[in-house]
């Protein structure tokens, strides 16, 4: 039943763009939802919201059927009732398997699998004229890679295979305090070496605490260990309970963490943006009003409030992948100009080229060749817009410079010149025409940040202006939140640990 439905509303999807094909107009996908921080402007959309469903779990191939928009959450508790996990889920558990394929997305346990859509077997897609195809390694073998990041601009995904794994009851993750930013980078590296790690990532505090996270799956953990959460309102958001851990310390902790606790365990609190909406209103920060805000501070709230408050305008959401040997160079400038902190740091298995995936454009002596290190760059940027660009700006120059490349979920304030001098302009037009996508918008489109647009719509949008006005903009935030009613998905997850 669930094959035939997905068949229906695949059919009537297809007609729907063959007659904006006709028509010779572009369109946009609405997926319902959206983990991108770019302002959203709808026009000609079509609507394939619908197809949001896991449609089979198959235990003797370890795959899953999965339409593009069912959420990490949603899969994880599907697969999980088989023993399986995908090999890479993202850690906000309302981003979806499609912008996962369609976007460029990388977790913890990239460093040994690669990004999310390497870890497919096949898509079904629908093409800007309306045609539905196959595409797999043995089949429209480019358009399946070539797809994978280029933000759905070379057709639409309806389906997925996805490859599972065998899933473990816990996690045991051990937490290695660093001294510096130096010890930090290499460190990362060092425990990708280590064949027993299925996650690493790391966390920079500040110049002188970063922590690099390692992550076992295992069935078994000591009688006397407790088990930790992230998950519950009273439980510690997990970046704040990593750095009390390994404050002052030079030696390795352990926790022992139920699995889907750990891979969405930064969910509550954003990492450690929901931290900026105390900030933005002024309010006391601590257990008791965590506990108590708890139903805003998950990611799916805190993605509906940023959008809708305007703040994203402002607010520096970036994830750069720069090789090893030049990821500290980069810290120290985010340092200098921006004073951000905490930084994310994530070890990635590069894509072959050519990819809209960052892939390092120098040399690492010393470091994995095909391996990259993300630095998550979050925080608030300058007040002033036009500042805000210039910095922005700055950003990508320095990224260049310094062989990096960053995700496209962000803004990007690239003229086209600078795009295609960056990725591979002859190889994207080739597929485009090839399987009759120039009728879509490009990739270059879809992720740009149109600056004369945007200055004129602060000019002439009242709802701007308004909404610039503290704390007007915050609290039509969480006014579009609440209506959303998401909170209700966190509530009734299953795939929170129960004791």
């Amino acid at each position: 039943m669930g094959l035939e439905r997905h068949r229906s509303a695949v059919a009537r999807i297809a007609t729907s763009i063959r007659g904006f094909y006709d028509r010779q107009e572009p369109f946009r996908i609405f997926h319902g939802s959206t983990n991108s921080t770019r302002p959203i402007r709808r026009k000609h959309e079509v609507d394939i919201s619908d197809l949001r469903n896991v449609l089979q779990v198959d235990p003797k191939t370890r795959t899953a059927l999965v339409e593009p928009n069912v959420p990490m959450d949603r899969l994880v508790e599907a697969t999980l009732k088989y023993g399986l996990v995908p090999p890479v889920v993202m850690e906000f558990p309302g981003i979806t398997a499609g912008g996962g394929y369609a976007g460029t997305a990388g977790e913890s346990s990239s460093f040994k699998y690669g990004f999310f859509d390497r870890t497919i077997n096949s898509v079904e897609m629908v093409m800007a004229d309306g045609t539905v195809l196959k595409a797999s390694e043995k089949e429209n073998a480019d358009l399946f890679r070539g797809a994978a990041g280029a933000a759905g601009s070379l057709g639409v995904t309806t389906m997925m295979e996805l490859q599972l794994i065998e899933a473990k009851k816990f996690v045991k993750a051990t937490y290695h305090p660093q001294q510096s930013v130096k010890d930090s980078v290499h460190e990362v590296h060092s425990h990708t070496l280590d064949d027993r790690n299925d996650y690493v990532d790391g966390i920079l505090y500040g110049p002188e605490h970063g922590v690099v996270v390692a992550g076992e799956m295992t069935d078994e953990i000591p009688d006397a260990a407790h088990v930790q959460t992230f998950s519950h309102a009273w439980d510690p958001w997990f970046y704040m309970h990593v750095q009390e851990k390994t404050r002052g310390s030079k030696s390795p902790v352990t926790d022992y963490v139920p699995l889907a606790e750990y891979l969405f365990r930064y969910d509550r609190g954003g990492f450690w943006v929901g931290r900026s909406a105390f900030k933005y209103f002024q309010f006391p920060f601590n257990r008791a009003t965590r506990w108590v805000l708890d139903d805003f501070l998950h990611t799916r709230m805190l993605y509906k409030a940023l959008h809708a408050s305007g703040e994203s305008s402002r607010y520096i959401i970036q994830d750069l992948a720069l090789p090893y040997s030049t990821a500290e160079s980069f810290i120290d400038y985010t340092s200098e100009k921006l004073g951000i902190w905490p930084l994310w740091l994530c070890p990635l298995k590069q894509s072959p080229a050519p990819t809209f995936h960052p892939h390092a454009t120098v040399d690492s002596p010393g470091f994995t060749a095909d391996q990259m290190l993300n630095i998550g760059v979050w925080g608030f940027g300058p007040k002033d817009p036009e500042t805000f660009v210039t910095a922005n700006r700055d950003l990508e120059r320095r990224l260049r410079e310094l062989g990096g490349m960053k995700w496209f979920y962000a803004h990007a304030y690239y003229s086209e010149d600078e795009f295609w001098n960056i990725y591979n302009r002859a190889w994207y037009n080739g597929l485009r025409h090839k399987y009759a996508a120039e009728t879509l918008p490009t990739v270059y489109d879809k992720v740009k940040i149109d600056v004369e647009a945007d200055r004129k719509e602060r000019a002439e949008s009242w709802s701007r202006t308004v909404r610039s006005i503290w704390p007007v903009g915050g609290l039509w935030g969480i006014r579009k939140a609440i209506e959303s009613k998401e909170y209700l998905i966190h509530r009734n997850s299953t795939w929170k640990w129960k004791s």
